[in-house]
């Protein structure tokens, strides 16, 4: 809890026996974590097993792969569900520390922001924390391109620890989305549609062999699908195009 707000913690996991525990462990160090919700997608190895079987935590399956995006789908409604007030997605992998929890809990607990994102690239560590080179130069040229076409000024759009609030979660039509990675990208992209200030705090940066990537193609598409997302939310802001993923009764609502 935080000042009577229930906290929950959701996983998207795919793959992730390796992490999994470590990373669960961490979190429910954390003492103010409520409930810690794990999403299972069609996974090949143990992370079914494992995860269905930690203490505190509400474990689902989704039989056969839906994809990241659509993971998360279900992790966000698991967690409104459940009751939560604050909800914070990290994922499995132990890239992101969950040390940053309590931080990220008090900026949306006392009402100042409604999301929040641990960024890598924030205070200039991220290449020393051992992000591979071409990881670098492709997150900060696709974030200063969807920057400009956005409009907004983050360090980075391609993090996997975010933080919300209840009340923006019920508002975003994220069944509007896609079920693919481009997923984060959309939702950061509604979010700015609304109008909520997204905050940022800085993530140390951890890369090892067995957290999670996706190969050349996969990042060449997403790479693709993240200037289509700025050039879609462009189009909307400007009355050339309208898509449901960015509704007129959404828009500016949070300002």
């Amino acid at each position: 809890m935080f000042e009577h707000q229930k906290i929950a913690v959701v996983m998207p996991a795919y793959n992730a026996e390796a992490t999994l525990l470590k990373t669960y462990r961490q979190v429910i160090a954390c003492e103010m974590v409520d409930v810690v919700i794990i999403v299972d997608d069609g996974s090949s190895d143990n992370t079914a097993a494992i995860a269905s079987s930690l203490p505190r935590a509400i474990f689902h399956r989704i039989d056969r792969n839906r994809g990241y995006g659509g993971n998360q789908k279900v992790c966000y409604r698991l967690a409104l569900e459940a009751g939560a007030d604050i909800i914070i997605m990290v994922h499995p992998d132990y890239q992101y520390t969950p040390l940053l929890i309590p931080a990220m809990c008090s900026m949306i607990g006392t009402g100042l922001y409604e999301c929040v994102i641990a960024s890598r690239i924030l205070g200039g560590r991220a290449l020393a924390g051992g992000m591979p080179l071409y990881k670098y130069i492709s997150n900060r040229f696709l974030t200063m391109v969807e920057n400009l076409m956005l409009g907004a000024k983050l360090s980075e759009y391609h993090t996997g620890y975010r933080a919300f609030s209840r009340r923006l979660l019920e508002k975003l039509p994220l069944a509007e989305n896609s079920d693919d990675f481009i997923f984060d990208n959309q939702m950061l992209a509604q979010i700015i549609w609304a109008g909520a200030v997204i905050a940022e705090v800085s993530c140390p940066t951890k890369y090892f062999a067995e957290a999670s990537s996706i190969n050349f193609r996969r990042s060449l598409k997403y790479g693709l699908g993240c200037l289509n997302v700025g050039l879609e939310e462009w189009l909307c802001r400007n009355h050339l195009l309208r898509l449901p993923r960015y509704p007129e009764s959404l828009r500016n609502c949070f300002r």
